[in-house]
């Protein structure tokens, strides 16, 4: 995501893995910050947590859409589901079974939650499709 080669490398090294992980994550533009929460989540969440060999970042960020849903954080899975579509981790398909195993398995008004952000997600990824299509066409 970065589109300054290096703009992190001023950083100390965990700090810079965790930003640049961030960006992949996310999908948009990182700044560095402040305080101790932020030193948490760049360094450590992002730095550490998100490196480690054992899942894949498609995996983290499935089990990371199913713990939020489960919590009913819909603001927090507006940010991770169109990511995880952005990213190529979870297609349409993908994200609308994970609603309907959400229902049965943390209750239908979280499921129901996560499917109106998931419906939201997909509608504007089409939509952004479409258009960019328009532009190369005309």
């Amino acid at each position: 995501m970065t589109d300054q080669p290096g703009k992190f490398d001023h950083l100390p090294e965990t700090r810079r893995r965790g930003l640049e992980k961030m960006e992949q994550v996310y999908g948009f533009e990182m700044s560095d910050g402040e305080g101790d929460f932020f030193r948490y989540t760049a360094d450590h969440l992002f730095g550490d947590v998100w490196q480690r060999p054992g899942l894949s970042d498609r995996d983290r960020r499935l089990l990371l859409i199913g713990l939020l849903a489960g919590k009913g954080y819909a603001d927090v899975l507006g940010i991770q589901v169109p990511a995880a579509l952005a990213n190529g981790e979870l297609d349409d398909a993908a994200l609308r079974e994970v609603v309907i195993m959400v229902c049965h398995y943390a209750g239908w008004p979280d499921g129901a939650k996560l499917n109106a952000v998931v419906e939201d997600a997909i509608g504007k990824a089409a939509r952004a499709r479409a258009e960019a299509a328009g532009r190369e066409q005309g």
